[in-house]
């Protein structure tokens, strides 16, 4: 079994800046490995989005975010970070980690629990 472990999120005016984390961890002894971990988020009112993430040989960023987001991954400890630099009001959502699990000849799809992220003046 493995847990997805969100942290970083919280209030920022206009203009400032956070750093999520997430980290995956499994039970004792369980074996397993992270193929692919990306960030997605949701609005109040709003479909679940992309916002950044690995896909094929490239690195994705969703439109808006371009520039201002940066995603990285440290694959020794198995976690994922999103630098997330001159925040807007707009990018006020719950911010979610991705990750495709890899498990004997399974593959899972992993949700963290989500973090707040709110932009307001």
């Amino acid at each position: 079994q493995v847990q997805l472990v969100e942290s970083g999120g919280g209030l920022v005016q206009p203009g400032g800046s956070l750093r999520l984390s997430c980290a995956a961890s499994g039970a004792s002894g369980y074996i397993f490995s992270i193929n692919t971990m990306r960030w997605y988020r949701q609005a109040p009112g709003k479909e679940r989005e992309l916002v950044a993430g690995p896909i094929a040989g490239s690195t994705y960023y969703t439109e808006s975010v371009k520039g201002r987001f940066t995603i990285s991954r440290d694959n020794a400890k198995n976690t994922v970070y999103l630098q997330m630099n001159s925040l807007k009001v707009e990018d006020t959502a719950v911010y979610y980690c991705y990750a495709l699990v890899v498990s004997r000849d399974e593959m899972m799809i992993k949700w963290g629990q989500g973090t707040q992220v709110t932009v307001s003046p």
